[in-house]
């Protein structure tokens, strides 16, 4: 049986709108799922580079990179080969551009991108390690409860 592996990166773009956060999220061409950016770590980039390119490439968006939230890695098969894949996502603060305006360069990979309530984005995207890595951001974001006196 036939094996191969397989590096991408990833973005959660956060942005703080009324009060609360947003995620940009997209549904990449031809699926139904709910996602982050993400795609594969190009020869000559590494894992920070190739996040901050596909954050821009499937949302439309300028964003600064905070910090690595983590990896996530999973299993599957195509084409009688099993792909053992490793996803290495990123903390992005949103600085610029507008989600709602897929152009023909994003259309190839993207048919719609949108910003999701940060609380809600652990509940409606669809893969495991995906909702793993909002959750992890959120709690970056949120405000720490102070200390309790003794």
């Amino acid at each position: 049986m036939a094996s191969t592996r397989e590096f991408s990166a990833g973005g959660v773009v956060v942005r703080e709108f009324d009060g609360r956060f947003e995620v940009a999220v997209i549904r990449p061409a031809g699926k139904t799922v709910t996602a982050l950016p993400k795609g594969h770590i190009d020869p000559g980039e590494n894992a920070e580079q190739a996040a901050t390119r596909e954050v821009n490439e499937e949302t439309g968006l300028e964003a600064r990179l905070v910090q690595k939230l983590g990896d996530v890695k999973y299993v599957y098969r195509w084409r009688g080969t099993t792909i053992f894949k490793e996803v290495a996502f990123f903390l992005f603060r949103y600085e610029a551009g507008v989600i709602d305006q897929v152009t023909d360069a994003m259309r190839k990979e993207v048919d719609r991108a949108w910003w999701l309530a940060l609380d809600e984005a652990p509940g409606r995207l669809t893969y495991p390690g995906e909702r793993d890595m909002a959750a992890k951001a959120r709690a970056l974001l949120s405000p720490k409860p102070p200390p309790e006196s003794p």
